[in-house]
């Protein structure tokens, strides 16, 4: 007739084999009346994730709130001057008014009618006010080889007019030099360029709070660790606090984003060097060149592009170390079909690279300032509405149609915070919309780590 329901012994066979315990249950088992664990367990558990937890702590904590640039432009070192930034703007204002004014343009950029005045007038007035907010002044491609000594005397006079810049207040918020890389070709003479600048910033006063170095061309690991030897002999030699020199990774070879052992050194780079990386900025053309697709293929979004900002953005991930995009090459100069198709291209890829999570970028000429800065105010005029609703609902524990996660709060929060810092979002307008102040809102965005002592 077969098992009856109700008739089959439970538990494991050890139990079933024994009639006395065919229900599975052993007589003299019982279940706790409260937890199992004690502080001796819980102190157990705590020494084996010691090291985990100063990992955590150490290695990533997370970004740190202050104002990362939109952009970075590059000009090569001799044509800087400080009044190199208001120049700019008054070129981009120019090609504005050329074709058609700033209304025109940001409508032909595809700007929704419900944010055109708005995207208009702040880009106008960005122009105005902060053309340009990183400077790279560049001693690498951009510049080439003109031999020892014109370098060197145009490295002292670059310094030079830094040091002007920033006395007088017309200087960039960030501002710094690219020097050769540490290829055994260009090494002695990038290593020279950096010292001879330091210097003479040093010689004329402290170095700039925005001061940004650049390492390009950036192959292994031990080029990284070098870098941070370099920035460690400069601070003891010039007294500097440590850790005040830190710089910038170009990731455009390939074998920094793929290493011979077939893992990637870029998460091992950042980690060797004693917190000295902050950001890692993708190189378009060299890196593309080198991978042999065609010129013409040569772009940000192209496949082998995605890939390696794809690894950079992991690698990178709550270390604190900032990404940026690279340029396009398709300046916005020529008639003016060729003028509005370069902003329409500009614009598209700005505005791709900030939805990938890539919130810096490159310029090269003064008129992409304009897409730049049409592109990501856009971006946060769009996103505002939602974005404060949400946060509201988050922080007041209003019930909506979206139940978001701390980790999304957080996020939340941080978009908002750039568009503040940008200019695009007034912190009065994000307060009222949301209900909380800045403070509170940075809050949110960046929460201080839980430390960990070390167990008894």
């Amino acid at each position: 007739m077969g098992w009856q329901a109700g008739t089959v012994p439970k538990g494991p066979q050890r139990d079933r084999d024994d009639p006395s315990r065919a229900d599975g249950v052993r007589p003299d088992v019982r279940a706790a009346a409260g937890p199992v664990l004690g502080e001796a367990d819980l102190a157990r558990i705590d020494r084996i994730l010691g090291d985990t937890d100063r990992l955590l702590a150490e290695q990533y904590p997370g970004d740190d709130g202050s104002r990362q640039p939109v952009h970075t432009v590059y000009v090569p070192a001799d044509r800087y001057t400080p009044g190199l930034p208001r120049a700019w703007g008054a070129a981009a204002h120019a090609a504005v008014a050329a074709h058609g004014g700033m209304d025109a343009v940001v409508g032909e950029m595809g700007v929704p009618e419900a944010f055109a005045a708005d995207v208009a007038s702040f880009v106008e007035a960005k122009l105005d006010t902060e053309p340009i907010e990183d400077l790279r002044l560049d001693f690498e491609d951009g510049y080439g080889d003109r031999g020892d000594d014109t370098e060197d005397a145009d490295v002292r006079r670059a310094a030079e007019q830094v040091a002007t810049a920033v006395a007088e207040g017309s200087a960039p918020a960030f501002i710094g030099i690219r020097f050769k890389c540490l290829e055994a070709r260009t090494r002695g003479r990038g290593i020279r360029s950096l010292d001879l600048f330091l210097a003479t910033l040093l010689d004329a006063g402290e170095l700039p709070p925005g001061l940004m170095l650049t390492l390009p061309k950036v192959t292994t690991v031990a080029q990284v660790e070098a870098m941070a030897q370099l920035c460690r002999r400069f601070e003891e030699h010039h007294g500097l606090a440590s850790g005040r020199l830190r710089f910038e990774m170009q990731v455009e070879t390939p074998q920094i984003v793929l290493g011979p052992d077939g893992t990637s050194p870029l998460a091992v780079a950042i980690h060797a060097a004693d917190g000295r990386v902050s950001g890692l900025h993708y190189g378009t053309y060299d890196y593309t060149a080198s991978l042999g697709i065609a010129p013409d293929h040569q772009t940000m979004d192209h496949p082998a592009a995605d890939h390696a900002k794809n690894v950079m953005q992991v690698a990178a991930a709550q270390t604190g170390v900032r990404l940026s995009d690279g340029s396009t090459n398709i300046l916005p100069v020529g008639d003016a079909a060729a003028v509005r198709a370069a902003w329409s291209l500009s614009v598209r890829l700005t505005r791709r690279s900030l939805e990938r999570g890539y919130y810096q970028g490159w310029d090269l000429h003064p008129a992409q300032l304009v897409p730049r800065f049409v592109a990501n105010a856009l971006f946060y005029r769009e996103g505002l509405a939602q974005a404060v609703t949400r946060l509201r609902d988050y922080v007041h524990r209003t019930e909506s149609g979206v139940r978001d996660e701390p980790a999304t709060a957080r996020a939340l929060a941080g978009f908002v915070a750039r568009g503040i810092a940008f200019g695009a979002i007034t912190e009065r307008e994000a307060a009222d919309a949301a209900g909380i102040d800045l403070a509170a809102l940075t809050a949110l965005a960046h929460p201080k780590p839980a430390t960990t002592e070390e167990p008894a």
